[in-house]
């Protein structure tokens, strides 16, 4: 059994506590918290098991770290603390443990990461001999491996076109959504996410991997954007009014050209309600989904719809991108000490797992 501590208890953390305590290979050693609040709970209690596991919940980094556990599954944001994550990182790494974490969207494509953020980590492989494999959803299997199955059930490939098509009223990160995003704010508001150049910085190195996992050379990568804004009020359950006028829908494209044409797209449409922007592709029920289109001969499109806590999509988007971090653990413990990227961890069965509940 592989000693496996989760880093963080947030949307990510709760669905990694779930999943370490489900794999037949991992046993979850530790859950470390930043609120004292949570310092003392049980980690089943934390991570919603629906029973208590006998771990308590700690904020003692040094402890848990010193006790060497065997991989750590790092849980906690990078989005706004991107050199705390790092830092994080570096020291589990440095610990000797295999960290797999979806907080540092430039390390998904680790062999074109800039070199401050690449040669830390390889670094503390070097000085502590553990590992590093950065994935999630979107970015993650979702304009990674998945496309890339995908376009080999093909005869001939024009276009590969990476969907996510998302409802985010229910997405319970109100900072993200209203902040980050726009969602809610006056159309002149100018939100990070959206920023020139950030869609490709979050989204690029995906482009990228699929481009060397299908031996083409990139020209560039082009951005396209577009915004709506609400006709009318609406409210939502998790984040309350979002007025007429404002920010309610975003569609965006981060496309790789290939001789002059786009031809590994990703792309986002975003509502924070149904009623906006209709004509844009909706997903099937409303909601949210991953959808992977290849056009060309035949012409394959899969759609994928995931669900948790309480059928909750964003939910279970967090828990598919945990499910493939967390499959990986035992794959990377047999493997060289290294940085890894999507290319070079296989996309696993769930071995052991079929018909399985945790007691």
């Amino acid at each position: 059994m592989i000693p496996t501590v989760v880093w963080g208890t947030g949307n990510v953390g709760r669905a990694a506590i779930r999943a370490v305590e489900a794999h037949p290979a991992l046993t979850l050693a530790a859950v470390l918290v930043h609120d004292p609040a949570k310092a003392g709970r049980d980690a089943g209690e934390l991570g919603g098991v629906g029973h208590t596991l006998g771990v308590a919940a700690t904020d003692d980094i040094a402890a848990v770290l010193a006790a060497r556990p065997r991989a750590v599954v790092y849980a906690a944001s990078g989005d706004i603390r991107p050199d705390d994550a790092l830092a994080d990182i570096g020291r589990a790494i440095r610990a000797g443990a295999v960290v797999v974490t979806p907080s540092l969207y430039p390390l998904y494509d680790q062999r074109n990461a800039p070199p401050e953020l690449r040669d830390p980590v390889l670094a503390a492989v070097a000085e502590g001999g553990g590992s590093l494999f950065v994935s999630g959803v979107d970015p993650g299997w979702g304009n990674d491996v998945l496309p890339l199955l995908v376009s080999g059930l093909g005869t001939e490939v024009d276009v590969i076109r990476c969907q996510e098509i998302f409802d985010y009223s229910t997405y319970e990160q109100e900072e993200s959504v209203r902040h980050l995003i726009g969602m809610g704010h006056p159309m002149d508001y100018e939100p990070l996410m959206l920023a020139e150049s950030v869609p490709t910085m979050v989204w690029g190195g995906q482009i990228r991997l699929m481009a060397r996992a299908l031996d083409v050379e990139l020209d560039e990568i082009r951005e396209t954007m577009d915004r709506r804004a609400l006709k009318s009020t609406v409210r939502t359950r998790t984040m309350g009014e979002f007025a007429a006028g404002t920010q309610g829908a975003v569609r965006f494209e981060v496309q790789g050209i290939v001789d002059g044409v786009p031809r590994i797209v990703i792309e986002h449409i975003t509502r924070i309600h149904p009623s906006c922007a209709p004509d844009w592709p909706s997903p099937p029920d409303g909601v949210g989904a991953h959808r992977v289109v290849i056009e060309g001969r035949p012409r394959i499109e899969v759609t994928v719809e995931a669900s948790d806590e309480d059928e909750n999509r964003s939910a279970g988007g967090n828990a598919t991108a945990v499910g493939r971090l967390v499959s990986a653990i035992d794959w990377l413990v047999d493997a060289e000490p290294g940085l890894y990227d999507a290319l070079d961890v296989p996309l696993r069965p769930a071995v052991g797992r079929l018909g399985r509940r945790p007691a």
